[in-house]
């Protein structure tokens, strides 16, 4: 998203602006009113007698809700003017905008106060591609309001726009004439309704002020902050950076129309404010400490959509679970596969982690009986469909190579999965943290089979196939000689695929790693290649196709350090942990609290701050999530039965460390800690 723009969002609606509060967007640009992945409004821009007012300053109010304090244009460099104008914006289902004119003069004022609204009704992959429309643009106006419409054959939508008091409407906008008396005061409401399917279904604006519910079946952002376990520190920016994160969290969550309740989040603004399977997983692992709901409704919802038949165009296969799930006109004409899209090679088995995650967390067993058949699905497909050639590995190759993705793990950008030459592997590709997560999804199958859905011989089963995976994988993916790393794939012609990434550290925490080759992966991790000071990179330093800000092949990824941090605990490298979680926790001071998707991988040497990389989401969920895994990472928390285990690695820099009310299965817990870890001499100091 361009850098200055305003964003205000509520699940699968969300509105981007310019500083001002106006949208005037090109085709390809993301400014604009987005619904369930379409465009409503592409133009809102206010006049004051013909002219765009300029900026003061504007103000986040909440995740949902913004205000933009205005001024008329005066062209000079001082502003002295008698008028002040305030835009207050929410946004839900649509959005309202509450207009204030105030007079500070002694004499009257007569002011034309303007709207111009327009759409495009792009769908959102017309406006990341700069595709054209191919159905009819209408506008008109009735009963008091406007309609912006759209239509294709049977796939239609509208915009209303109704205005309050003597408003007068045409099709291109909404004019005011207002009359102010000396130090006067005037005001006008204006509602947006996004019209999803045209008349069969009208969703009102759903929304009111920045501290009540933005859904009346969600948790306001106040009940939700209150929900959640309290902050203890002594570093007192990381207050914010953890009040961002649930506020972040709170705003990306999705309500899905076919579950009755609970919320899981979407991916990240402005491409991906839907339901993706991999990313509604990671980000449910990342905030079970804190809040369970939105991995309950993940299981739940990802489980109802479950694959059930083979279909080559959505890369859709029995048991499998979605990758990603569209509204938009390309998806409902089948020219995207979307509907929902199975494109994910891990998702099915990081289902399953999540799974035995939540019971251990929650103790909800009645949901894991629920989702027994679910489950047993999910495992069957891995062995099945993942194993395309029945080596023991789990491969990917799309059966819709003109649309669907070539890349199926977490990097799936089309250039990511190349050897150490910087030449792309050849498919179906097998890579290596895909085999780490199927591991542990068994590993962890085997428990719940044991314990829960009384099969013993599942559960033996498992854990035969688990070590037998893990004995060989250790063998055929070890990159030998005086490297001493896991190749990042195997290749169609099970080549190694020697790019040295941080994908190895993804194997610490599935657990895939023997013991004795641990050193040399975290020697890698936190060595200069990889390690910039601020975190670890995607791909190494001086691989082929290694770029500090190519998007897979060098930036850094929040979310990708959070699950590095945590292998680094869990095969007891604290120190290691400690620094990652803290350096990592460093960044989002620089961003104002807020993680981005990703930014670039300069060392921490060369700058003295994170360099942003230009097109990273913000927010995005697992970003927002990350640093709620970093606090389990220096806490130590871990669910044992009916106790929450408690074993702190918390830097020096950080006097003291708390958090209170955790929820779990055992009720309510605090954990404190005082810094114990040096890491003076490993990260460079803040001036």
């Amino acid at each position: 998203m361009s850098a200055g723009m305003v964003s205000v969002l509520d699940g699968e609606t969300f509105a981007v602006s310019d500083r001002r509060g106006d949208m005037d967007a090109s085709p390809t640009e993301t400014a604009g009113l987005f619904h369930m992945d379409t465009r409503y409004l592409s133009r809102w821009i206010l006049t004051v007698d013909g002219k765009r007012p300029g900026l003061l300053s504007t103000d986040d109010l909440a995740y949902h809700a913004a205000q933009f304090f205005l001024v008329p244009t005066t062209g000079t460099i001082y502003v002295d003017a008698p008028l002040s104008i305030i835009r207050r914006r929410a946004v839900g289902h649509g959005f309202h905008e509450d207009l204030e004119l105030l007079n500070h003069a002694r004499e009257p004022r007569d002011l034309e106060v303007r709207v111009e609204v327009g759409s495009d009704f792009a769908d959102l992959f017309e406006v990341k591609d700069a595709l054209a429309k191919k159905g009819e643009l209408y506008r008109r106006v009735e009963d008091g309001h406007i309609v912006l419409g759209y239509r294709r054959d049977r796939f239609v939508r509208e915009t209303w726009i109704v205005a309050s008091g003597d408003a007068e409407l045409d099709e291109s906008g909404v004019r005011y004439r207002v009359h102010l008396e000396p130090h006067g005061e005037w005001s006008a409401r204006l509602e947006v309704v996004t019209a999803f399917d045209g008349f069969e279904r009208h969703d009102r604006a759903k929304y009111e002020s920045g501290s009540s519910k933005a859904r009346p079946e969600g948790t306001s952002l106040q009940e939700w902050v209150d929900n959640a376990p309290r902050l203890v520190s002594s570093w007192t920016q990381l207050h914010r950076t953890y009040e961002r994160s649930l506020a972040d969290l709170a705003g990306l969550r999705f309500y899905p129309r076919f579950l009755k309740e609970g919320a899981l989040p979407a991916a990240g603004l402005p491409w991906f404010m839907a339901v993706f399977g991999r990313d509604s997983i990671i980000t449910s692992l990342q905030a079970l400490p804190f809040e369970s709901e939105m991995a309950r409704t993940a299981l739940l919802l990802l489980g109802a959509m479950q694959g059930t038949r083979v279909d080559g165009f959505r890369d859709e296969e029995p048991g499998k679970i979605l990758h990603e799930l569209r509204f938009g006109e390309l998806t409902a004409f089948e020219e995207r596969p979307q509907s929902p899209y199975f494109g994910g090679a891990d998702t099915t088995a990081l289902y399953l982690v999540l799974l035995d995650e939540y019971e251990r967390w929650t103790g909800d067993v009645d949901l894991v009986r629920r989702l027994e058949r679910t489950a047993r699905k999910a495992l069957a497909w891995i062995d099945e469909y993942g194993d395309r050639d029945g080596d023991g590995y789990q491969e990917y190759q799309t059966q819709n190579p003109e649309t669907g993705l070539p890349n199926q793990c977490w990097k799936d950008s089309p250039g990511a999965i190349v050897f150490s030459d910087g030449t792309l592997a050849k498919l179906p590709r097998a890579c290596c943290e895909i085999q780490g997560y199927v591991y542990d999804a068994r590993r962890r199958c085997a428990r719940l089979a044991r314990e829960i859905w009384n099969d013993a011989a599942l559960a033996g089963k498992l854990e035969e196939q688990a070590d037998a995976l893990k004995r060989r994988f250790n063998e055929d993916f070890w990159v030998g000689g005086d490297r001493g790393y896991f190749a990042l794939a195997l290749d169609g012609d099970k080549r190694k695929v020697d790019s040295l990434t941080s994908n190895i550290g993804h194997l610490l925490w599935s657990g895939i790693v023997d013991d004795s080759k641990a050193d040399a992966v975290v020697a890698h991790l936190m060595g200069p290649r990889l390690f910039t000071g601020w975190g670890v990179r995607t791909m190494a330093e001086g691989e082929g196709a290694y770029s500090p800000i190519g998007y897979h092949v060098g930036t850094v990824w929040p979310h990708d350090n959070s699950i590095i941090a945590m292998g680094l605990r869990r095969y007891r490298y604290d120190r290691e942990a400690a620094r990652l979680a803290y350096a990592m926790l460093e960044v989002a001071t620089f961003f104002d609290g807020r993680l981005p998707e990703a930014f670039a991988a300069h060392p921490r040497a060369y700058t003295e701050f994170p360099v942003e990389y230009p097109t990273a989401c913000s927010p995005q969920a697992w970003a927002a999530g990350t640093p709620l895994a970093m606090l389990r990472v220096l806490l130590g928390l871990e669910p044992v039965g009916d106790h929450l285990l408690v074993a702190p690695a918390v830097p020096v820099e950080i006097e003291q460390l708390g958090l209170t009310n955790i929820p779990g299965r055992w009720g309510r817990a605090d954990a404190f800690a005082r810094g114990r870890i040096a890491l003076e001499g490993d990260l460079p100091r803040r001036h």
